[in-house]
């Protein structure tokens, strides 16, 4: 295309002579080769336009956001500001400064990499150790370990006790993350805090150590408050991963649309929903084929007896297979911090339904099932529950259909 003949065909094009104008910044501070009639009035409204578009030039610069398409590495906190422009990020061995939070911001659509072991530094600090934020981030972990010197603090009373670094993971990231070990958290370990959807899958969190004493925990596990997955988003599913622990497996906090599949959880105390404060709701939450072995409780409801304005509604079990329980197999309480104490009437509950087959023994001094309602309503399907091992349990709640307690 000619400059005398092509610009009068585009406006948008009187710039660039037939080039696309984003495409070519260059051009933005040139109209030498504009040819026009200016007593043409068809020509003299394209110069007009061709100068109100310089005019506007630099903030069409501003507007655009460069994706560089290389690799950055991190060996030290020192790389991640040059690394996060990258859309592939590396992270290599190494360890953080005890003190400091490893944060990860990454661009859109970025795919990071684990390639060694990272170990976290230790001091008495609120934390977090690790921060992931991004939209839509693939994070392969390649069975590499985060390592949190959770035995440096631990002292058997979690929060109660010195000051911890909690959560030692906090993800705010959508998209996939994958197949990471991470090893002794001195308190909490995953945050799930996301923005849009999320996938997390073959994670380990091995807290296992913290089962032993030590010199600071009186002769009582030094691990406490250990929780593998804490989980306040929607649109999560965190699969095909292994907890141990001394505290939940997970705990829903809050959101919908959450899935907990086939996942293993061991020496902590189970599967929970809550605690429940005020003002939040959970809804659609699936918990499907997971195994929980030799944990306080196999799975569990609580909401806090003072909270109000919440809701949990559409909470489905299925396929779960519970054993070794020591406290409670099945337990929806309304009365936290109390345990079956009176119960509380500012927690909505309806909907908890057990389909498939779940099975459930506890250890022969557990209950099998409590539930101690303050507002609980329908009628909740518990067809698909077995219980066996110990004392049946009770109930104040009457509208339980195809299961006996």
């Amino acid at each position: 295309m000619s400059c005398s003949t092509g610009c009068r065909q585009n406006i948008a094009n009187v710039i660039n002579c037939g080039e696309p104008l984003a495409t070519k910044t260059s051009s933005y501070r040139s109209i030498s080769c504009i040819q026009l009639d200016l007593q043409d009035p068809f020509n003299m409204l394209s110069a007009v336009a061709a100068l109100s578009l310089l005019s506007m030039a630099p903030a069409l610069r501003a507007s655009v956001t460069p994706v560089q398409r290389c690799t950055g590495t991190i060996s030290s906190l020192d790389d991640v500001s040059n690394a996060v422009k990258c859309t592939t990020i590396n992270i290599e061995s190494f360890t953080v400064p005890a003190g400091k939070t490893f944060s990860i911001s990454a661009p859109d659509g970025a795919t990071i990499n684990v390639k060694g072991t990272v170990t976290f530094g230790v001091k008495a600090w609120s934390g977090p150790l690790f921060e992931l934020s991004g939209k839509d981030i693939t994070f392969n972990g390649n069975g590499y370990t985060f390592n949190g010197q959770g035995e440096q603090y631990w002292d058997g009373l979690g929060s109660s006790g010195s000051t911890k670094p909690h959560p030692m993971m906090k993800i705010k990231s959508s998209g996939t993350f994958t197949n990471l070990v991470v090893k002794n958290s001195p308190q909490q370990c995953f945050s799930i805090g996301n923005d849009a959807s999320l996938t997390v899958s073959k994670v380990t969190v091995d807290n296992s150590d913290g089962n032993s004493s030590n010199s600071k925990s009186g002769g009582k596990p030094a691990g406490h408050n250990t929780d593998g997955f804490d989980v306040s988003a929607s649109d999560v599913t965190i699969e095909n991963s292994t907890v141990s622990n001394q505290d939940d497996c997970i705990a829903i906090n809050k959101g919908s649309n959450i899935i907990f599949k086939g996942n293993s959880c061991t020496g902590g105390h189970g599967i929970s929903i809550g605690s429940i404060s005020s003002g939040v709701t959970v809804s659609g939450v699936q918990i499907l084929d997971n195994t929980v072995k030799n944990n306080q409780n196999g799975l569990r409801i609580k909401t806090d007896k003072s909270a109000s304005g919440s809701t949990v509604s559409g909470v489905t079990y299925s396929g779960n297979k519970i054993s070794g329980t020591t406290k409670y197999g099945v337990i929806i309480d309304q009365s936290y911090p109390s345990t079956l104490g009176t119960a509380g009437t500012g927690v909505k509950i309806s909907d908890i339904t057990f389909s498939g087959t779940n099975t459930v023994e506890v250890a022969s001094g557990a209950k099998e099932v409590e539930v101690n309602c303050g507002d609980c309503s329908g009628t909740w399907n518990w067809s698909g529950l077995k219980v066996s091992g110990g004392s049946a349990g009770s109930s104040n709640y009457k509208k339980i259909s195809g299961f006996s307690i």
